[in-house]
């Protein structure tokens, strides 16, 4: 009788343990865009980046992304993201920020605090465009003089 109710303990340790990785995988399946005006915020399960609109310097559409190594995330099917860093660039230790839904798209490239390289886009490329002229609208508007 000892022994069943370890296994029931055990059962349920492992029925939590596959509810918390489905649940982290849910998380990760897609992009999550907040534009409140002043902030562009993406995240993706564990990753999240802050991007304050008025630090941007440049929002580029791209269609590859440079070679990178990864220091932590993942690549599956036709997403890729996590903190990588750029081989011409590894004496320096920057670190680049990944949020790509599908690698065979065009990918929205911006920098911001004169340095910091955030990639990202979404699963449809029609949002993505639109992302990006939001974006660029957003710039135009704080880069001009008062």
């Amino acid at each position: 009788m000892h022994s069943s109710k370890k296994s029931w303990v055990w059962t349920v340790m492992l029925v939590i343990t596959v509810i918390c990785c489905a649940f982290v995988l849910i998380l990760h399946t897609r992009n999550w865009v907040g534009n409140d005006g002043k902030n562009l915020s993406l995240r993706s399960g564990f990753y999240n980046v802050e991007i304050p609109l008025n630090e941007l310097d440049s929002v580029v559409f791209v269609e590859i992304i440079p070679p990178m190594e990864r220091l932590h995330g993942f690549s599956a099917l036709e997403k890729e993201k996590g903190v990588f860093r750029e081989f011409k660039d590894s004496l320096t230790d920057k670190k680049v920020r990944i949020f790509i839904d599908n690698i065979n798209q065009n990918k929205i490239k911006l920098v911001y605090k004169d340095s910091t390289y955030v990639y990202f886009n979404l699963k449809d490329s029609v949002e993505t465009v639109q992302l990006f002229q939001q974006l660029n609208a957003k710039m135009s508007v704080l880069s001009k003089p008062n």
